[in-house]
């Protein structure tokens, strides 16, 4: 990472994209994060657009395979010194890494990538998505014909999980949940997300859903801009309900039948459902 970092510096015109492997992640380049990716601009006047690209998802592979630790680069934002996003649509990712070279100004992204999504059915994008819609979307509005007024539970999340949400979400024809996703995590679109807030009238509960355990994701860093944005929003509730894993020391279980059980709990949680 120390060397991708020193060749983006050299060469801001490339685009220069470090990929982590399952297992390492970025773990091991904790320093090079730390000490020149989050903070080389505040401390030295030294822009980079280096694009880390981490294999991070809850997917039945076990720990080494869901170890990103998103937290950890959230805990790092803050005076517009880098991006975090999680893209849950081709387009998406393609307009965030076009975004990257035409700026006029360069700033290190970080990308969650989930293996999933690459063989995920309803992870596709139309033509059009590409080359008539040109920007990158921070906020992805519910794909499901609902009716506004209808609503009464939104659930705010990030991530492949939105697909485990919508799934059993239509599975049941629950018209009264709507699922947004956050795309871009940091710098936070709050006007965006105070939109969506605003766009149901009747709404009675917003939930934050996320695979990662309660101490982890970005559970910790959105609870108190939520808040802000709901209080913008002139919703009642003055907090968001949370639905994911319980607390754990390691990142994800590593077996596979808790992995399917945890998933199939946060996913009915977020959606207000009782587990029969």
């Amino acid at each position: 990472m120390g060397f991708e970092y020193g060749h983006a510096s050299a060469a801001p015109h490339t685009l220069v994209m470090w990929e982590a492997q399952f297992g390492d992640f970025a773990n091991g380049a904790q320093v090079i994060i730390d000490q020149f990716i989050a903070a080389s601009e505040a401390k030295w006047l030294r822009a980079n657009g280096l694009v880390l690209l981490l294999p991070h998802g809850h997917e039945g592979a076990g720990p080494e395979h869901s170890s990103a630790r998103v937290e950890r680069f959230l805990q790092l934002c803050a005076q517009d010194n880098m991006q975090v996003a999680n893209c849950t649509t081709p387009a998406n990712y393609f307009h965030i890494l076009r975004r990257q070279m035409l700026r006029d100004f360069r700033k290190p992204l970080v990308l969650m990538t989930p293996k999933s999504l690459l063989r995920h059915k309803a992870a596709v994008s139309g033509i059009e998505d590409f080359v008539g819609q040109t920007m990158f979307q921070p906020v992805l509005a519910d794909p499901a014909p609902l009716v506004d007024t209808q609503v009464t539970r939104l659930i705010l999340c990030s991530g492949k999980v939105a697909y485990d949400l919508i799934a059993k979400r239509d599975a049941v024809g629950d018209g009264h949940v709507a699922i947004i996703r956050i795309e871009q995590l940091y710098p936070l679109p709050e006007d965006q997300i105070v939109a969506m807030m605003r766009r149901y009238p009747n709404l009675q509960s917003v939930v934050w859903a996320q695979e990662e355990p309660r101490n982890a994701g970005a559970w910790g860093y959105l609870l108190e801009p939520l808040m802000a944005c709901m209080a913008k929003a002139g919703l009642t509730m003055t907090m968001p309900a949370y639905a994911g894993r319980q607390a754990m020391a390691s990142t994800a279980t590593g077996y596979a039948r808790n992995h399917l059980a945890e998933q199939e709990a946060l996913v009915a949680m977020a959606l207000g459902h009782r587990q029969g």
